[in-house]
């Protein structure tokens, strides 16, 4: 039974390793359930209340800590410097038109590829809203009250 100390010792120090090895919990709780497991193992348990033991901790480090890390992680969206365009009112420099796949506005400094979020085609000179993004190209809403603006200016 003493050879079982060494085995739960080494699992310990394999699935710790793991762990420091990656980004993303994947294998403290087994950390956990090999530590539960040593601790038996030190009481002279029988091999059978070790692995149980192990089993049981592992499942119950899981229950209790996976929900909690995905409620910490998730909705944290961190917005990077192309999405500070969105929402602003901009120029297009080329005609929009989704159907022939062409069409640009000038923002933040940049010449972007736009499509129209509703499908109508733009013409050049319009003032557009940015609505969305979707990887690099931006997606523009006309809206004609921008526009009656920019002809009383």
């Amino acid at each position: 039974m003493n050879y079982m100390i060494w085995i739960w010792l080494g699992a310990v120090i394999l699935f710790g390793a793991v762990e420091a090895m990656t980004a993303g919990l994947v294998s403290i709780w087994f950390v956990a359930g090999a530590l539960a497991a040593l601790a038996a193992a030190l009481l002279d348990a029988s091999v059978l209340i070790q692995l149980v033991l192990f089993v049981a901790v592992s499942a119950a480090a899981l229950a209790v800590t996976r929900p909690l890390v995905k409620k910490i992680t998730s909705g944290r969206v961190v917005p990077t410097n192309a999405d500070r365009v969105l929402g602003q009112e901009v120029k297009v420099t080329e005609t929009i038109d989704n159907e022939n796949a062409s069409g640009a506005v000038y923002a933040d400094g940049k010449t972007w590829t736009a499509r129209s979020a509703d499908g109508s085609v733009i013409p050049s000179g319009t003032v557009v809203k940015i609505d969305h993004m979707e990887g690099v190209k931006l997606f523009v809403k006309y809206e004609k009250k921008l526009n009656e603006k920019m002809e009383v200016m």
